[in-house]
């Protein structure tokens, strides 16, 4: 699987002290997307589920983890890949939220995409659109969706929903600093 970092707690991205994990390699190219750098795959970044899962581990020794967010880059486009890394996830916490700029509906359409929902908690779809980027809680731009998959998560998702609103988190890592969080137009 082709990803770029790993980073933990993530606070701005979903409910609670959660792991958040970018992968690289999307097609879409949206306009004025937040991780451009993120659109090219890189042989560098291929990693083995069990090497990301003995990361997950070390992580929970010192850290615990409310959940999972799972953003790139384009998640989707490495489905199958994707749906072994949620089965060895799922221990740790089944609330996994996802982002992919397909729409959900074309989703369900692929065998491999939908062994990805099956296990997801949660599923923000739909392209980014810098013309609609208000500032929307969780959502780059308006026209993107918050699927609740599992409704076990309902409620504590309604309730973020309600209470939280955009923030940005800086993580410095051997490459510099990374910007998290839902980003206003332009930035």
């Amino acid at each position: 699987m082709n990803v770029a970092r790993i980073l933990c707690p993530v606070e701005v991205l979903g409910p609670g002290k959660r792991a958040g994990i970018w992968v690289c390699g999307c097609g879409r190219r949206c306009k004025g997307c937040s991780n451009p750098e993120l659109w090219e795959q890189r042989p560098e970044y291929e990693v083995s589920i069990e090497d990301i899962s003995g990361l997950i581990k070390r992580i929970t020794q010192s850290h615990k983890i409310d959940g999972f967010t799972i953003s790139g880059g384009e998640p989707m486009d490495q489905a199958a890949e994707l749906s072994r890394l949620l089965s060895v996830l799922k221990p740790v916490s089944e609330d996994i939220l996802i982002y992919t700029g397909y729409r959900i509906e074309e989703l369900r359409k692929r065998s491999d995409a939908v062994q990805v929902l099956d296990q997801a908690a949660v599923l923000i779809d739909g392209e980014y659109r810098e013309e609609e980027n208000t500032n929307v809680l969780l959502r780059g731009s308006e026209n993107q969706r918050i699927h609740i998959l599992k409704e076990d998560f309902g409620g504590k998702y309604r309730a973020y929903l309600e209470t939280a609103h955009n923030q940005i988190q800086n993580f410095t890592t051997a490459d510099g600093v990374v910007s998290v969080g839902i980003h206003r137009k332009g930035f």
